[in-house]
């Protein structure tokens, strides 16, 4: 299975800009209950508003926007309108439905008791395999990734997830692309 890039040497993401509605309660979320480090913060020219970047690790960043005239989010258009195991996951074309940051598995429960005692709501850890639902009750040899959801003040959807195992087995990438013409709209 030849998994190398032949056309671009990438080295990974650079950094993923969002768009936030208040950069003050944007930096305390990120930066003091994540911990991100914020790394640059840019004063858009004429008035346009604010750039600002967090040092997500591993040489990789994550962006905001602040615009004054930003219109407001529409979850399940903009963004999905839940956690995953609490309702949907919908989210229109071109938005970004969430963000994951990479964690080490066997931490997950750690992590996910650090965020309530911060305050956050934080939905059930996810078990993710190839079942025909896709969440299997426990850690198995057939989970691929362990995860956990929660939102930013803004709504956008963030998981930290953990690789459990090699992406290699005959069945990891085995499905049909759909294409515009099987969409439900």
């Amino acid at each position: 299975m030849d998994r190398i890039n032949t056309e671009f040497e990438l080295r990974g993401v650079n950094h993923v800009a969002l768009v936030c509605a208040d950069m003050r309660r944007t930096v305390d979320f990120y930066q003091g209950v994540l911990g991100m480090p914020l790394i640059k913060t840019i004063e858009l020219p004429n008035g346009w508003g604010q750039h600002f970047f967090f040092d997500v690790g591993g040489g990789n960043a994550l962006a905001f926007f602040w615009f004054p005239d930003a219109p407001d989010a529409v979850p399940g258009i903009s963004n999905p309108k839940t956690v995953p195991d609490q309702g949907e996951l919908v989210s229109a074309v071109a938005s970004m439905n969430h963000i994951a940051f990479d964690v080490a598995p066997e931490r997950i429960e750690e992590y996910r008791d650090k965020l309530v005692a911060k305050g956050v709501e934080v939905g059930m850890i996810l078990n993710h395999d190839d079942s025909d639902f896709g969440v299997a009750p426990g850690w198995t040899e057939d989970v691929y990734v362990r995860s956990l959801y929660f939102k930013d003040p803004d709504g956008v959807l963030v998981e930290f997830a953990g690789w459990t195992r090699a992406l290699d087995r005959p069945g990891d990438v085995g499905h049909e692309p759909r294409t515009a013409a099987d969409r439900n709209v």
